[in-house]
């Protein structure tokens, strides 16, 4: 298992660790609860040094991700950020991926930790002379500040925050610095990376402007909560976004890797869609599970506790139609009530 070159300051901190994506990542530092509760009501930095990073550099740098992501590069301008994803011919998403456009012919694009051999080699064939694909992630620390107060920690340390979904290439302690306005928790923030040799000091110093430790555990309950996918359990290589009812991701003005198989889809309809559901109580849905939603069946796909909402919140997959309010879940042999909601499951 690869550990984020962090791990020692982590454990100095007094992480509790985790596996994930092949790598041994902080799961809680103070616990989830707390650390969910610090993101939404002040700040937390989180260590994620685990997702993929690599740049794309070159005259036909558009032209290669216009061909590989669904959403278009075109569409913004340099300095701005992306959401899109890497689908396969059928349709189904590879990856979910944030795009930073640095310069016209420079590019940093950010997969999944578990699929960045994957999409780095997958850029890499199709580049065209000219084009350079490179991975930066054994060189480099990534560090996301989120919450209300995370603009005042950032400016404070790093001395800039960019707007939401803008990129800003600075430096930090004489160092190349990129930030950008991006993040999986709903709130305010940003998402930094520095060389390794600037990878501790400057989380120390985001700590000790007031940013507490968070963990995996709260980014997950963070990110459900505004009914962000993960990789894995709600998007997977069978899924499409049209199905994951993520089509605003998808640009149409332009070719790209399933694009077809994706149109195909849009013309006779969808054969299951992604639901979001709470409980009514505490109890937690749980991946697999079977779920229905009046007359449809299906399955969750992610379940946790809301912290904010104090009940099991979820998202699942459930065959149309999917109007009806009442949701039924069973967990371990109990049939446990909610009722339908499409996500975010809170307003930020």
């Amino acid at each position: 298992m690869a550990e984020t070159p962090l791990a020692s300051v982590h454990r100095e901190l007094g992480a509790r660790f985790t596996q994930f994506a092949s790598w041994t990542m902080p799961l809680q530092f103070e616990g989830v609860i707390a650390e969910h509760m610090a993101v939404r009501h002040a700040v937390g930095v989180f260590d994620v040094s685990h997702l993929g990073r690599f740049t794309v550099a070159g005259a036909g740098g558009v032209d290669l991700l216009r061909s590989q992501l669904c959403n278009d590069v075109a569409t913004i301008e340099p300095g701005r950020a992306q959401y899109t994803m890497a689908l396969n011919d059928g349709g189904g998403v590879e990856d979910d991926i944030i795009v930073w456009w640095l310069a016209p012919e420079r590019f940093w694009v950010l997969p999944n930790g578990a699929n960045f051999g994957e999409i780095v080699s997958r850029f890499a064939a199709a580049a065209p002379d000219g084009v350079t694909v490179t991975p930066v992630r054994e060189e480099t620390v990534l560090l996301a500040v989120q919450g209300p107060q995370a603009a005042a920690v950032i400016e404070t340390v790093v001395g800039t925050v960019p707007k939401r979904f803008r990129v800003v290439d600075t430096e930090y302690d004489g160092e190349p610095c990129l930030l950008a306005g991006t993040g999986y928790t709903g709130e305010r923030g940003a998402e930094i990376t520095v060389p390794i040799a600037a990878g501790a000091s400057l989380y120390q110093a985001l700590v000790d402007a007031g940013a507490a430790p968070c963990g995996l555990g709260a980014r997950d309950t963070l990110r459900l909560e505004m009914g962000y996918p993960l990789w894995g359990q709600d998007l997977d290589s069978t899924t499409t976004p049209l199905e994951a009812g993520l089509g605003w991701v998808v640009e149409w003005d332009h070719d790209f890797i399933g694009r077809a198989a994706l149109e195909e889809q849009r013309e006779k309809g969808i054969a299951r869609q992604l639901v979001g559901f709470a409980l009514d109580d505490r109890r937690v849905p749980r991946p697999g599970s079977p779920l229905r939603v009046g007359d449809s069946a299906g399955t969750v796909a992610s379940g946790n506790f809301s912290p904010m909402l104090e009940c099991g919140i979820g998202m699942g997959y459930v065959s149309p139609p999917t109007d009806a309010s009442r949701v039924e879940v069973e967990v371990r042999g109990t049939e446990l009530a909610g009722r339908r909601i499409d996500p975010p499951f809170i307003d930020r």
